[in-house]
């Protein structure tokens, strides 16, 4: 039986309360900067869904036909029943893939996600295929893995997924912290599988960023929506564009929402007022891309043994299986 996702009142005061306290702390950096897993409400991933249709943003379909074409290779390598647990589970279409590559080996399913829709829609479409998912954590992943820690089954190894690239939202020390923080959480005889964006034409990482659709530019502004609406903020949407720019130097793609005029700005509930000059911006995401030689140095430095890696070249897309 699924663990119910549900959101209780308290636990939407208690979030709504910490992402007033992150945006008090974020909003009077220099730049102003907002923390990426708050593009994540309901609406922000329907659009992150639709953003992953685009043909200009690759990531999803190239993942999962790595998935589709490689899963039962990756999976091979360990033993069964195989426990999957999914860190950031979106709409469950690369988890299906992979639990219809093990069939009967796959046992226990986890989900983690910030997400209450991410979680039904995922529980949903693994439904379809005859398996029930254990626990849906409504938590970060820094708490999921504690959650999944403690409800591993105890038959078996676990593999941790963690896919979309989404490590590449992390800055280094905070991007090796998590990893070792997935790390501790395993037992020799588990597995990370790891999605990771490469570095590749400039060109082609923009558009992906700033497509003609403009979905992404809707994407990254609805987080001023999501503070007007939760948190009693008084942005007008209109008065900031998206902007997309690629940092070579550091191998990032940045979102920025850019401040068309100077205005000021409240938000109750953060008891914040800010001044906006024109052409000032918001950081609201950074996307790291990496060559497939640093995935398996950082992948080492955190304390994996074994790295796999399942490359499209064309793409310029990895999928590397960590053993522990």
């Amino acid at each position: 039986m699924a663990c119910s996702s549900t959101v209780t009142v308290d636990e939407t005061a208690a979030a709504r309360a910490t992402f007033a306290g992150d945006l008090r702390a974020s909003l009077v950096m220099t730049p102003k900067q907002i923390a990426s897993k708050y593009l994540y409400d309901d609406l922000g991933s329907q659009l992150f869904e639709a953003i992953c249709r685009l043909p200009w943003y690759q990531v999803m379909r190239v993942e999962l036909a790595l998935l589709q074409q490689h899963g039962r290779a990756m999976l091979g390598a360990l033993e069964t029943p195989t426990s999957l647990v999914e860190l950031g589970c979106g709409s469950g279409e690369k988890l299906a893939a992979l639990v219809e590559a093990g069939g009967e080996a796959i046992g226990q399913i986890q989900l983690v996600d910030i997400s209450p829709a991410a979680l039904e829609m995922t529980e949903r479409r693994v439904r379809l295929l005859g398996v029930d998912v254990a626990y849906a954590h409504l938590a970060t992943y820094q708490d999921g893995l504690t959650l999944a820690a403690r409800h591993r089954a105890t038959d078996g190894p676990m593999v941790l997924l963690f896919l979309g690239s989404n490590i590449g939202n992390f800055d280094p020390p905070v991007r090796q912290d998590l990893l070792r923080r997935m790390w501790r959480a395993l037992r020799p005889g588990d597995a990370l599988f790891l999605g990771t964006d490469l570095v590749k034409a400039e060109r082609d990482l923009l558009l992906a960023y700033d497509d003609p659709l403009q979905v992404t530019a809707a994407f990254n502004r609805n987080i001023l929506r999501r503070i007007n609406d939760e948190l009693g903020g008084t942005f007008e949407l209109s008065g900031f564009v998206h902007r997309a720019v690629w940092n070579a130097p550091d191998q990032r793609v940045e979102m920025h929402l850019v401040s068309t005029c100077r205005q000021h700005v409240v938000i109750e509930a953060a008891e914040l007022e800010l001044e906006f000059d024109a052409g000032e911006s918001i950081w609201t995401e950074s996307s790291y891309k990496y060559q497939p030689e640093q995935v398996r140095q950082f992948g080492a430095e955190a304390g994996f043994g074994t790295a796999t890696q399942w490359i499209d070249q064309r793409a310029g897309f990895a999928l590397t299986r960590f053993l522990v």
